[in-house]
């Protein structure tokens, strides 16, 4: 564990960042879950809202930095083609 003041500081905020961290790629994760169920349901108004969900979610994630901005293209790209493949 740390010693001096200021790297307990920076031991407390990194804990802090870690937390909010999660909670957004957790939503990431379920989202793209919500989206690969949608597209095997057949419902193409259905699957495109939550595609649409998805997109907004994982760029709120790059907004924050918590998803490099690449990874996030990718994730949105394969969503996207999974959903114009069943349509």
């Amino acid at each position: 564990m740390a010693n001096h003041k200021s790297a307990l500081k920076r031991a407390r905020q990194s804990e802090i960042k870690r937390i909010r961290n999660k909670t957004v790629k957790t939503r990431i994760r379920n989202v793209i879950k919500e989206v690969r169920q949608a597209a095997g349901e057949k419902s193409r108004e259905h699957s495109l809202n939550t595609l649409n969900t998805a997109k907004s979610s994982i760029d709120t994630a790059v907004k924050k930095g918590v998803v490099h901005k690449r990874t996030a293209a990718r994730k949105i790209s394969r969503l996207s083609k999974l959903i114009n493949k069943t349509a």
